[in-house]
């Protein structure tokens, strides 16, 4: 017989750490929670709404609005959460020559060069060139200068870059 989980438990697992967000990710994160917000009373009638017809344990309508409430509030406590811990990423001149969170890096490898913006998990997209300071390419940037060399190893290989420039 399993016990069930007390809610304190459930956060224990997720991060708790600094959220790492540049200032339109603040932004869309912000429009996410309003909107998410805004949906409560209209998903709370629907749940209402479908109670009434009838025995809950047989009533898949009512499960399915029940479960839409319950989804939506978690994403707004996670958001609220989040909210709190967030460490804007602001774009200012790199005096100390190294990488960090916000630098935009060009990269060579293999004879070509590539160009990665480092931020933070929350919004990467490695085809639009923005990779996470958690990656393993992200992590072993942060702190190095220029012409400095760094090898990462993959599950193809070791893959060797070397670092242009920094901005």
């Amino acid at each position: 017989m399993q016990l069930p989980k007390r809610k304190s438990d459930i956060f224990k697992k997720y991060d708790t750490g600094p959220v790492y967000l540049t200032e339109n990710g603040l932004k869309n994160l912000q429009i996410k929670l309003a909107r998410l917000k805004q949906a409560v009373p209209s998903l709370a009638e629907e749940a209402g709404r479908t109670a009434a017809y009838g025995d809950r344990s047989d009533n898949a309508e009512y499960k399915d609005a029940k479960a839409n409430l319950r989804r939506t509030s978690w994403s707004i406590l996670s958001i609220e959460d989040q909210l709190k811990r967030v460490q804007v990423i602001k774009p200012e001149e790199n005096i100390s020559g190294t990488i960090q969170l916000g630098s935009t890096v060009i990269l060579e490898t293999n004879d070509s060069k590539i160009t990665f913006q480092i931020l933070g998990p929350q919004e990467t997209n490695p085809t639009k060139g923005c990779i996470s300071n958690e990656s393993p390419l992200g992590a072993a940037l942060i702190g190095h200068k220029k012409n400095d060399e760094i090898i990462i190893k993959t599950p193809s290989g070791e893959q060797k870059y070397k670092i242009l420039e920094i901005k």
